[in-house]
């Protein structure tokens, strides 16, 4: 029987068909978090986007909690992106410092 068929979901010999999770790769990092303020695209609202962690999945949700819970504000894991609401820039930088990354400061 030939399985190469992704389009297939089930089959008489073998029943229901699942497909494979791929892992995605992490991105390498070089131990700078780079952040930045944005409001392009959000109707004027502050966002901290957070870059160049170099975190699996898993990883970049728990520092993103961390950093939540410490400026009291909301946020979501976009990506390789970690998105904060709000400008607490420095707030965030202390969380990350704690967790070992130099800070970069990106943008105005």
């Amino acid at each position: 029987m030939n399985n190469d068929n992704s389009t297939l979901v089930y089959s008489t010999d073998s029943g229901r068909i699942k497909e494979q999770k791929q892992s995605k790769a992490v991105t390498p990092s070089d131990g700078t978090a780079k952040v930045r303020r944005e409001t392009k695209g959000r109707k004027g609202k502050g966002v901290v986007t957070i870059t160049g962690l170099g975190l699996d999945e898993k990883g970049l949700k728990d520092l993103a909690s961390k950093i939540k819970k410490t400026c009291g504000c909301g946020g979501s894991v976009v990506g390789d992106v970690i998105e904060v609401q709000g400008d607490k820039r420095d707030a965030i930088k202390q969380v990350l410092e704690k967790n070992g990354y130099k800070v970069k400061f990106i943008g105005g």
